[in-house]
């Protein structure tokens, strides 16, 4: 039997509670929103320079908790598909993700009463934000996953039985494609060879709901954490040290209480390449103290795993963050690069994506990881 959402997650029922967005958290929330990414989401700077050209021109969008949506309300998802290192190249807009979204509504004769993110990672944490600003409709506190994973199904939304397709798909020509398909996994199959034949980089509006769906599986407040965390690093910088700032923040948090930064070094390898969609590869970083105790890192878009000397000591879906070692700016991984000094954190998930159900979708072996999850305190534990 699923959990209620209140036995599920901490919910803020006052909306008088959220931050009230403005101009100046930009830098902060794309800090966040990298962080939460975990390496992958997109860029979060040509993110928040679509948030500032958006918020400059229609004004901030009004942030929601999901208690405030009508049962019945139409909900739409926001998101960029694609490589990382291929959005770099071929700049990101807004157009490419409402054309995605009017087609949907076009197809399911429903306008959008509120938009919310596929997951709260890089700039598809963002760009949501700019299309409820330019809609003048609400953004909802709320995501699918709580950080950036690299394949559809591999949210909350899913796993509690909300059906990818109809889903659409649209590039920077304003060409588009609505599919239904057969099931989740075959929604991010085509999705994905759309993406490819149509640049490698596409706007995606998939898991239309309702408002009691969103109530009923979303990760709650995560556009807040982000906004929480991006202003925590930035204080730290001010007043002291952005790493004790910042695990100060996640400690008081309901999802990410559980982390440590797992190891600090310079960054001596880097493989990187765009295959089948996605950018995937692995980074090896050195620890300061000895040559051979070396930290391995692999990714697929986002970081999946932390071995040290081929030990497990983080993996997903926990969040693995590479950070700058002096500035704790967040690195993605179309940013790393050879000879950079960076520190890792682990830090806990949300509880919703550490049940087993969750985990047949979006944990280690999902990822062709031959291991099972272990959580990241228990991780520290036993290293």
């Amino acid at each position: 039997m699923l959990d209620s959402p209140k036995n599920m997650q901490n919910v803020v029922k006052n909306n008088n509670l959220l931050p009230q967005l403005s101009l100046d958290d930009l830098e902060n929330m794309a800090r966040g929103a990298a962080f939460l990414g975990t390496g992958g989401g997109g860029d979060p700077y040509l993110g928040r320079l679509i948030m500032q050209h958006i918020f400059a021109k229609y004004g901030t969008p009004k942030l929601i908790n999901v208690e405030a949506l009508k049962d019945d309300d139409p909900v739409y998802i926001a998101a960029m598909m694609g490589a990382p290192s291929v959005m770099v190249e071929k700049i990101t807009g807004v157009n490419e993700v409402e054309t995605a979204i009017s087609a949907l509504e076009q197809h399911l004769g429903r306008p959008a009463a509120a938009i919310m993110p596929a997951e709260i990672g890089g700039m598809n944490a963002l760009l949501p934000l700019a299309i409820a600003a330019k809609r003048g409709i609400p953004v909802i506190d709320a995501d699918g996953m709580g950080r950036a994973f690299p394949e559809l199904q591999m949210v909350t939304f899913a796993v509690y039985g909300i059906p990818t397709s109809p889903f659409a798909v649209a590039n920077e020509h304003g060409e588009y494609h609505v599919i239904k398909a057969r099931d989740n996994k075959a929604s991010e199959n085509a999705a994905r060879q759309l993406a490819i034949q149509m640049g490698a980089s596409v706007g995606l509006s998939c898991y239309p709901m309702l408002g009691a769906d969103a109530k009923r599986t979303a990760v709650r407040g995560t556009v807040s954490l982000a906004l929480g965390i991006g202003r925590a690093i930035t204080e730290g910088r001010t007043n002291g040290d952005p790493f004790v700032t910042l695990q100060t923040y996640l400690h008081s948090t309901d999802y990410y209480n559980q982390c440590k930064l797992l190891y600090s070094g310079k960054i001596a390898d880097v493989s990187r390449k765009v295959d089948k969609g996605f950018t995937v590869g692995k980074c090896i970083i050195t620890g300061e103290s000895s040559a051979e105790n070396n930290l391995e890192i692999i990714f697929q878009n986002e970081h999946l795993r932390a071995s040290l000397n081929g030990q497990t000591i983080c993996i997903v879906p926990d969040l693995i963050c590479i950070l700058d070692a002096e500035s704790a700016e967040p690195i993605t991984t179309e940013g790393l690069r050879y000879g950079q000094r960076v520190k890792v954190m682990g830090v806990s998930c949300a509880p919703i994506m550490r049940r087993s159900k969750a985990l047949q979708t979006l944990g280690p072996r999902a990822f062709g990881f031959d291991e099972d999850f272990v959580p990241i305190e228990d991780l520290i534990e036993s290293h």
